[in-house]
């Protein structure tokens, strides 16, 4: 094995790993023939060859570009070069390897959860984030879109999100499964947790527009139920319709957002 001939294989144009047993048997084949030559080569000579190999393996271009768009990747780029001058090759990539998932559980730890407002455009309903807009919110209703996988790392995160909306004081609180692409058993029962607890302080939570995969887990492990099938919707739109329904009409009376178009059929501002 040597790092300078997978290299060189790759420059070549090699596409599977027969191309490291042809190297196998040249290079068995060249101690057998000429080995006595082999001993009129300049070491000199064989060290620069090698040096123009592994040099043309540095790639500058993705350096640049690495360095430009994410701190973590050049961390973890130059503690891997830094590994390589100070360990053997294999353990040096595999340092890299580790903080590599250092730094993904640490982002995907903490998943990105939007509050989101429905704002038409061509007369098509959209889910928006609240803040980039500079849209107010229902004093009633929170949508919060989750844009990351709800597991055993982000549930804590995502604790802290709904504990948040609790001290706000919102009756309804709905969450956009868009994003979330994948949920595990911590994920599931803190779901299921936090709908039994929230319903004790008159907070209902709802779940809508989950993935097939999301949806798939919760009907396996019974968790859909024990969340609450009525709390559970196929897309936003009856989501809204639905909850609606639910909502304080004196406080909606007094309400001037009128953020929904349900908010504005049923108060005369659109036929």
């Amino acid at each position: 094995a040597s790092f300078t001939r997978s290299g060189i294989n790759y420059q070549s144009g090699a596409k599977t790993p027969m191309s490291a047993i042809f190297a196998s048997v040249f290079l068995g084949l060249i101690l057998l023939i000429i080995a006595p030559l082999t001993a009129y080569l300049p070491i000199a000579a064989m060290g620069g060859i090698i040096l123009v190999v592994a040099y043309d393996l540095i790639d500058f271009k993705q350096i640049v570009q690495i360095s430009r768009t994410s701190k973590q990747e050049l961390i973890v780029l130059s503690i891997t070069f830094i590994s390589t001058l100070l360990l053997h090759l294999e353990f040096a990539i595999y340092v890299g390897v580790i903080f590599s998932l250092i730094f993904y559980l640490q982002r995907t730890s903490r998943p990105r959860i939007v509050s989101v407002v429905p704002v038409v455009h061509n007369g098509i309903r959209q889910f928006k984030n609240a803040e980039a807009y500079h849209q107010k919110e229902c004093p009633q209703i929170k949508i919060l879109r989750i844009d990351g996988s709800l597991f055993f790392g982000a549930a804590e995160h995502f604790g802290r999100a709904l504990e948040k909306v609790k001290e706000e004081g919102y009756k309804h609180i709905i969450i956009i499964a868009t994003g979330m692409n994948f949920i595990d058993i911590s994920g599931a029962e803190l779901l299921v947790n936090y709908s039994d607890k929230f319903k004790q302080s008159g907070i209902t939570l709802y779940l809508c527009a989950m993935n097939k995969t999301v949806r798939d887990f919760m009907e396996k492990g019974k968790y859909n139920k024990a969340f609450g099938l009525d709390n559970i919707f196929e897309n936003k739109e009856l989501a809204i319709e639905n909850i609606y329904r639910k909502l304080d009409k004196e406080i909606c009376r007094q309400c001037d957002i009128r953020l929904f178009m349900e908010c504005r059929k049923e108060f005369g501002e659109i036929k």
